[in-house]
């Protein structure tokens, strides 16, 4: 019985440690918003009502952009089903999931920038109108760069689920390419296209490294960069609590027509089609298609290569040999590490708590516990980092130092931050392997440390290792709460890399960008690995 009592009370303790995190922050905005005179209500100006538009703004032109260019994409990708080089464009697409947006950013100045190789052809052709890559359209580029590949990988997937008998009677129809999509294609994109946009809405609209470096200045501002301004910066605490409460109004509603919106399909990951085309598409259908996935594929693929070169081209004998920048590895290393345990900790009792929760309830409705359960996986996505930080910011400030709180802030924001993917890793095989087993432990009377020992944790290493190296990744390349937080006691490599694009040392800036994609990117491949090998052992138990 104590083993079964101490499942609840683990979920319980995480549950504490998020609502803890998210609602300290939010009572803190309240009360400051409160405190002693009306002037948090008189900072809701012309100024804050023009950042909450152009936050809306570039949002939705992102996601107008990233869908409407994803469409003929997925398209293309799904009737080139031998096209050489597919699998290794659709396993690029997921790179730019894995890279930290402050090396992604470099990557794009590389290319577009007013020193890129965009600017150096246009100089070799004599023009002298090079593309600004600083305010609203270097946003757009950023953020289409980000999220084109997931629009993608999300409606290819819908496209591969059209079973085959639809195309073998699109061909014996003779249907032109045009009454294919009509007919067949557009009614499946119809349905997840939704789901899609919202999500890509969602990402653009809490986006904070991207417009902070490409923003350019007041004119090409969020809400998220304007509170970061106004306490790092400025410390109008009045100005940072009215846009904290306007930027959680504005998640929360989203959030809410996201739900009735309905979710995309998860099935994207893939780099396998589950349909066969029976079309034979003609040669300007086909020139078409190969157009379209070569002018996709070197949008995304020339940033990458632009970071690595630059990053190759930066001295990194010498910056391998400063003591600041190994001291900004192990302290990001340290605190990445310390985060993903306890995200891991967080996700894992939640889960362990829910399992237990629906077993014991066996086919009556979710109570309260359960449903608040799911809710805490997921409050992360409700109150973006940015606010939590913001809240504990100035909750703190009238206790501590607020930046010697950074470590921990760090850790604790990081941490929630990962506890939806790392609850989504490990829910599967913690319920599949609770189902299978329960009944046999219970019978051999096998519980507690024992269960855990020889049944429960050899089913959970892999899941667990996938997570922790997900969830390091993710913190490894977070520049939002260190923004607020860091100081040069505290240095983490996003850090230490915004300072170095601040003082004009594009080179060093360049050689960091590549050392800390490098970390990333080998975390992501540990993860996608190990990931492909779980589902490789559940199909074949499974068969």
């Amino acid at each position: 019985m104590a083993a079964h009592s101490m499942k609840p009370l683990a979920g319980a303790l995480a549950l504490t440690f998020l609502a803890t995190l998210a609602g300290g922050s939010l009572l803190s905005l309240v009360v400051e918003a409160f405190r002693g005179s009306t002037e948090g209500f008189a900072a809701f100006d012309s100024y804050l009502w023009r950042i909450a538009r152009f936050t809306i703004l570039q949002a939705l032109l992102s996601m107008v952009l990233s869908v409407g260019f994803a469409i003929p994409l997925a398209r293309a990708l799904h009737a080139q089903q031998n096209f050489a080089g597919r699998a290794m464009i659709l396993r690029l697409f997921a790179l730019p999931l894995a890279l930290p947006a402050l090396v992604a950013v470099l990557g794009i100045t590389s290319i577009y920038g007013r020193n890129g190789l965009i600017a150096a052809i246009f100089s070799w052709l004599g023009l002298d109108n090079v593309p600004d890559i600083y305010g609203l359209t270097g946003i757009l580029v950023a953020h289409v760069f980000f999220n084109l590949p997931l629009a993608t990988r999300l409606l290819l997937s819908s496209l591969d689920s059209i079973p085959e008998d639809y195309w073998k009677l699109s061909s014996q129809l003779g249907m032109g390419n045009w009454t294919q999509f009509k007919l067949i294609e557009w009614p499946v994109i119809l349905r997840n296209i939704s789901g899609v946009a919202g999500l890509i809405f969602m990402l653009c609209i809490t986006s904070f490294t991207v417009v902070l470096t490409l923003g350019g200045g007041p004119r090409a501002t969020t809400l998220e960069v304007a509170i970061y301004q106004s306490l790092h910066f400025d410390f109008d605490i009045a100005r940072a609590v009215s846009l904290t409460l306007l930027q959680l109004c504005l998640t929360v509603a989203i959030l809410s027509l996201l739900s009735l919106a309905g979710r995309p399909t998860e099935e994207g990951f893939s780099i396998r089609t589950t349909t066969r085309r029976f079309d034979a598409s003609s040669s300007a259908s086909r020139a078409w298609n190969t157009s379209v996935i070569l002018i996709g594929f070197l949008f995304i693929a020339l940033p990458i290569s632009g970071t690595v070169l630059s990053g190759l081209s930066a001295d990194l004998v010498r910056l391998m040999s400063e003591a600041t920048v190994w001291r900004a590895i192990v302290t990001s290393l340290v605190l990445a590490s310390l985060a993903a345990t306890l995200s891991l900790a967080v996700s894992l009792s939640l889960v362990v708590a829910r399992e237990f929760s629906a077993t014991k309830r066996r086919y009556a409705k979710a109570g309260i516990f359960e449903r608040s359960l799911d809710l805490g996986a997921s409050l992360i996505m409700v109150v973006p980092p940015i606010i939590i930080g913001a809240g504990w910011f100035i909750l703190s400030r009238h206790f501590v130092d607020p930046f010697s709180l950074a470590p921990f802030m760090v850790i604790f924001v990081n941490a929630a931050m990962a506890v939806p993917f790392t609850f989504r890793i490990l829910r599967p095989s913690w319920d599949t392997a609770a189902s299978r087993h329960n009944q046999l432990c219970a019978q051999l009377g096998i519980t507690g440390w024992n269960r855990m020992k020889i049944i429960d944790w050899p089913v959970l290493t892999r899941p667990l290792g996938i997570a922790f190296a997900f969830a390091m990744a993710l913190s490894l390349g977070d520049l939002g709460t260190i923004a607020l937080f860091g100081n040069d006691s505290v240095l983490t490599l996003p850090y230490l890399l915004l300072q170095r694009m601040g003082s004009y040392r594009t080179d060093d800036a360049a050689g960091l960008a590549l050392i800390l994609a490098a970390l990333c990117l080998i975390l992501m491949v540990i993860a996608d690995r190990g990931a492909n090998r779980l589902i490789r052992r559940d199909s074949n138990n499974n068969g």
